[in-house]
């Protein structure tokens, strides 16, 4: 007797889908790499030493051995499975003085709002 009760029950409760809660998992917000602000970035200069432009960025995310002269700060930042945020700063030095900069981040959409037609940022 009882196990017809339990399947009518659950048949019933199976047409009706407001009472069923969904579950969703849980997403953690990931962050990678080394966050470089706008602040920061200010106070880089060209023909900074290294030894400088560690105490301004801190240390870089990417040490690769067959470029010793070229550092990368990676940062990225991803909410519920979904990229946020993505920056990329490569700084390359000769002979321990920084020589170029290539800043790869993209606006945000609050800064292209208020950016000026004609004046990008390169």
């Amino acid at each position: 007797m009882r196990i017809p009760t339990v399947l009518v029950s659950v048949l019933l409760a199976s047409c009706s889908t407001s009472y069923l809660p969904t579950f969703t998992p849980y997403k953690v917000e990931i962050r990678q790499g080394n966050l470089v602000t706008q602040d920061m970035r200010a106070r880089l200069k060209l023909r900074m030493t290294q030894a400088q432009v560690k105490a301004v960025l801190g240390a870089p995310l990417i040490s690769d051995p067959y470029h010793a002269s070229r550092w990368d700060y990676v940062y990225r930042l991803e909410h519920d499975g979904d990229l946020v945020e993505n920056q990329r700063l490569t700084l390359y030095f000769t002979k321990d003085v920084l020589t170029r900069i290539d800043d790869a981040t993209p606006l945000k959409s609050s800064e292209l709002a208020t950016q000026e037609p004609g004046n990008g940022k390169n």
